[in-house]
C-alpha cells in the first residue's frame, strides 16, 4: 500500500475536536509500522494493568564495600557485618551502624540490599582461648595433676575460656575457697613429679598476702601464678561488662560489693551473672590473666608429653 501524506498541524475532526496526527518518520503515516507508543503486554487478558516489579540486587558485603545509607546520606566503607546490622565507615574515620534492611543501602548510586557474605572455607577450628579445637574429642581420664583457683568465679571464668583445653588434656580445676590454710593444703595434696598442682591467685604483687602465700608453697612441683588485680571480674575487659573502667573501691570495703554498688548491680551475685556471662573467649581478658592460666596448664600438662 503507497504511503499516505498526512499534515502533520492540527486538525480537527467532525465535532470540531482538535488533535496531533499519529505520525511516522518525517511526518509520514504508514500502514503497518507500529507507533511510537506500543503498549504490547502492559495489560493483561482480562483488561488489568500487568504490575512490574523491580528487581533489587543482593549484594555481599564484603570489608570494604562502599554504601550508602539513603535516608542519611551517610557513605562509607563496610567493616563489620552480621545477620542484623552492618557497620560503615566513612573516610573521615567515623562510624555508624545500619539494618540490614532490604534495598536499605545504595550501590554504585542504585538500590541494593545487602546480605552477609558466605564464608570462605574454614581453617581450623579455634576454642574460646584461642587454641585449635580437637574436633570429635572425648575428654581423658582426668589425670592426678589439678589446678586450684580462690573462688567460684574463678573456676566459671577458667571453664568458660579453657574448658575445651582442659577436658583434652584431662585436668581437673578446683576452687580453695580462699588462701588462709593454703600451707596446710598444698602438703594433703602431696605434689610429686607425676602429681603437680598449679595454683592461680588473685592480687599477686609484691607485699600482698597472696605473694606471701605463694612464696611458702612454691616448687619443683608447685607452680603459682595470678594478676595484678584485687579479684577475678577486674581482670575482664570493662568493654566486655559495657563500662568505661571499673570503679575504684575504698579499702576496707569488699570489692565486689563496692563495684556492684557504684555501678548500681545489685548484689554480688547479680553482678557475677553480668560478669561471667559477659565472656565468651580470652579477648574479654585481659592479658596477665591469659598469661597466667596458660603457664598453669602447660605446667601441670608437660610431665606426660
Amino acid at each position: 500500500m503507497p504511503a499516505v501524506r498526512v499534515n502533520t498541524a492540527t486538525h480537527g475532526d467532525a465535532a470540531g475536536r482538535v488533535s496531533q496526527p499519529p505520525t511516522g518518520r518525517s511526518g509520514w503515516y504508514e500502514p503497518g509500522v507500529p507507533r511510537a507508543h506500543d503498549y504490547a503486554g502492559l495489560f493483561a487478558a482480562d483488561g488489568t494493568r500487568t504490575r512490574t516489579r523491580k528487581v533489587v540486587p543482593e549484594v555481599p558485603a564484603e570489608a570494604g564495600l562502599v554504601v550508602e545509607d539513603p535516608a542519611s546520606g551517610f557513605c562509607g566503607a563496610v567493616v563489620e557485618v552480621s545477620v542484623r546490622d552492618v557497620t560503615l565507615e566513612d573516610r573521615k574515620g567515623r562510624r555508624r551502624v545500619f539494618p540490614m534492611a532490604p534495598a536499605g543501602f545504595l550501590f554504585e548510586g542504585r538500590p541494593a540490599t545487602l546480605v552477609v557474605p558466605k564464608r570462605a572455607p574454614a581453617g581450623p577450628v579455634r576454642s574460646a582461648s584461642g587454641s585449635v579445637a580437637v574436633v570429635g574429642h572425648k575428654a581423658r581420664t582426668a589425670r592426678a595433676s589439678r589446678i586450684w583457683v580462690e573462688g567460684i568465679h574463678d573456676a566459671a571464668l577458667v571453664e568458660t575460656v579453657w574448658g575445651h583445653d582442659l577436658r583434652v588434656e584431662g585436668i581437673v580445676v578446683e576452687p580453695m575457697h580462699g588462701m588462709d590454710d593454703l600451707v596446710a593444703a598444698v602438703r594433703d595434696f602431696a605434689p610429686s613429679p607425676r602429681r603437680r598442682l598449679g595454683i592461680l591467685v588473685d592480687h599477686l604483687v609484691a607485699g600482698s598476702k597472696e605473694t606471701r602465700a605463694a612464696q611458702q608453697v612454691m616448687g619443683e612441683n608447685v607452680l603459682v601464678t595470678g594478676h595484678p588485680y584485687v579479684d577475678v571480674w577486674e581482670a575482664v575487659k570493662p568493654a566486655t561488662v559495657g563500662i568505661r573502667a571499673w570503679p575504684q573501691v575504698p579499702r576496707g570495703t569488699d570489692w565486689k560489693t563496692g563495684v556492684c554498688d557504684a555501678l548500681r548491680w545489685g548484689e554480688p551475685a547479680d553482678g557475677a551473672r553480668r560478669v561471667l556471662g559477659a565472656v565468651r573467649s580470652y579477648t574479654d581478658l585481659e592479658t596477665p590473666l591469659i598469661g597466667a592460666v596458660e603457664r598453669l596448664i602447660d605446667f601441670v600438662t608437660e610431665i606426660e608429653k
